[in-house]
């Protein structure tokens, strides 16, 4: 009899355990009964099936990421480049999704096709510095939108879709790499080419700026030597007027001071002024 009662007890708890399921708040979960969807499960919390019949399917609510491996992608110009992207996803629609793709695999695989179709088909309009720069957020938004809309069916929400990294391929990196030297070079010379026209730009104008300058300052020079000399005149005039015997003999003796020193042997006529001046001595 007591044995009995342990075995009814032991099947009365596996039984309790097998029709009780708890969901967690970061969790949703779908009840199969039979391969039927039965019921879907948002809310956590503790929920009842039936034991042995009823599979419970439980999936992530947060939001996960997908990375995908680097691709090859044509590009406007029909060049190649290799594009390493990711995007940011979560299961909006727990049935759907099992339904649809099943388990994060198959989520992995779909996305793979959207985003990369959605990739070559807005990145073929672009060249590659577009790409890189001016037109690269309306190209992740425009392939984010279209992504989102082709997922929905598989009951997934894309929330975005990025690039990490675009490289370009191995065996074309040596020539762009070439071309792109070359055209910086062509670029340096040409700004080098300026720079010497500006440079003598400059010289030539501050050569004119000097000569105008020069020749403004001899202006001024020779007008105020003018000045000096006819002031000078005045001076002398004024001097002869008052008394032309002491100018004449004032002017004399500034004649011999300009060539005569203490070498200067002078050999003087009788009749000289010079012999007068130092006889009244």
């Amino acid at each position: 009899m007591k044995k009995l009662i342990i075995s009814i007890l032991i099947i009365v708890v596996i039984v309790s355990s097998t029709s009780l399921f708890q969901v967690s708040e970061v969790e949703s979960a779908v009840v199969v009964r039979l391969g039927k969807p039965k019921k879907v499960v948002i809310e956590p919390g503790l929920y009842a099936k039936v034991p042995f019949i009823d599979d419970v399917t439980y999936f992530d609510k947060r939001l996960l990421n997908y990375d995908a491996a680097p691709k090859g992608i044509i590009i406007g110009g029909k060049k190649s480049i290799v594009i390493d992207n990711y995007a940011r996803w979560k299961i909006a629609d727990p049935l759907l999704f099992l339904q649809s793709v099943q388990n994060i695999g198959g989520a992995q695989a779909r996305l793979d096709d959207i985003v990369y179709s959605e990739l070559r088909r807005e990145m073929g309009k672009y060249t590659l510095s577009e790409i890189i720069s001016s037109k690269r957020d309306l190209i992740m938004e425009n392939v984010t939108v279209e992504s989102r809309k082709k997922a929905k069916s598989s009951g997934i929400e894309i929330v975005d879709v990025r690039i990490k990294r675009v490289e370009l391929p191995k065996e074309n990196e040596e020539n762009i790499y070439k071309r792109m030297e070359a055209e910086r070079n062509q670029q340096a010379k040409k700004y080098r080419a300026e720079g010497r026209e500006k440079g003598l730009e400059i010289t030539s104008q501050a050569d004119q700026e000097k000569t105008i300058i020069l020749a403004e300052a001899y202006r001024q020079s020779e007008e105020l030597k003018g000045e000096g000399d006819a002031q000078a005149l005045e001076i002398y005039a004024d001097a002869y007027n008052r008394d032309p015997e002491f100018y004449k003999f004032m002017k004399t003796l500034e004649a011999y001071e300009t060539i005569m020193d203490s070498k200067t042997k002078v050999i003087l006529s009788t009749d000289s002024e010079l012999w007068n001046m130092l006889q009244t001595k």
